[in-house]
């Protein structure tokens, strides 16, 4: 299939709609216990089993809109079944809060495991999206290495020391927030480093 461009509005409601779309059924019914097969689930159960298929559906709307998906979206998709799935099974929240801590480590190792092979994975990842030379590339991708990894320790020290709201929060909110002021702060070295100024 061939490599399609969707409105960037689009492609961001695709991404971030599920998320969006968990945190307000969990807003809603996180008070609530429901009954199902003689098993008692809490709120925050039944919205991860909707969050599940809800995502698994926005991301096949975006392969087919698109033509292709990210690693990176491919990894999430699979966490999300692998995690969700087990917070479901075994009736504990647990699992599912743990998921980004695993995503955001493999991320990190991912990208660890091409520094110390002296590559940048980063770059393969996106495609080459920004021009920038190889010197660039590998200081952008040692950055985005101990990020991850703090966003990691950040869950994990959210979800296990703080309430379930909090970390439902932080999680709509929080990662996509510093997600965003991490790649603001990368702005200078993008541009020193970029190719088109050479």
């Amino acid at each position: 299939m061939n490599n399609k461009n969707i409105q960037p509005w689009a492609k961001t409601a695709l991404e971030m709609g599920p998320v969006i779309l968990f945190f307000v059924v969990y807003s809603k019914i996180k008070d609530n216990e429901y009954l199902l097969l003689g098993e008692t689930y809490e709120g925050f159960i039944v919205a991860t089993a909707l969050f599940i298929p809800i995502l698994l559906i926005a991301t096949a709307i975006l392969y087919l809109l698109t033509g292709k998906l990210s690693k990176m979206q491919i990894f999430t998709a699979i966490l999300v079944v692998v995690f969700g799935g087990l917070g479901i099974w075994f009736n504990d929240e647990k699992f599912f809060k743990m998921k980004p801590t695993m995503i955001y480590l493999l991320f990190g190792g991912i990208l660890g495991y091409g520094l110390f092979r002296g590559q940048s994975y980063l770059q393969v990842v996106m495609d080459g999206a920004l021009p920038m030379t190889s010197e660039g590339w590998m200081i952008l991708t040692k950055r985005f290495m101990f990020f991850f990894f703090g966003l990691a320790v950040a869950n994990e020290m959210i979800w296990r020391s703080l309430s379930t709201d909090i970390w439902v929060n932080f999680k709509t909110f929080g990662l996509p927030l510093a997600m965003f002021v991490f790649f603001i702060t990368q702005a200078k070295v993008i541009s020193r480093y970029s190719s088109e100024n050479k």
